[in-house]
């Protein structure tokens, strides 16, 4: 069974996520579905949840801020980001054994 939560487009990974603000620290959750749970300290304010899980990705993966773009749910807790070329895989993805994979 492929898991839907993220996708390969080239070296480009985009993620589904289910976001959940004010959370006691950012981490990785459970797979919901079709969307990774993520939590995330700062509250949906001003876009402070939205800056903090970029950054948290961007550690996550080991590349700067600005290879990790929302590209979707600005506004809501679900959301899309596209991380290019990750040097390191988190625990979530690391742990899924598939995945899709677009050569395109």
């Amino acid at each position: 069974m492929a898991v839907s939560w993220y996708r390969w487009q080239g070296d480009t990974l985009r993620l589904a996520l289910r976001v959940q603000p004010r959370a006691r620290e950012d981490a990785f959750g459970e797979p919901l579905g079709e969307e990774l749970r993520v939590r995330i300290k700062a509250p949906p304010v001003d876009g402070k949840a939205n800056a903090r899980l970029l950054a948290f990705l961007a550690r996550s993966c080991a590349v700067p801020k600005g290879r990790v773009r929302l590209l979707s749910g600005a506004q809501g807790r679900s959301k899309v980001v596209a991380i290019e070329a990750p040097v390191v895989l988190p625990p979530p993805l690391a742990d899924s054994r598939t995945g899709s994979r677009d050569t395109g």
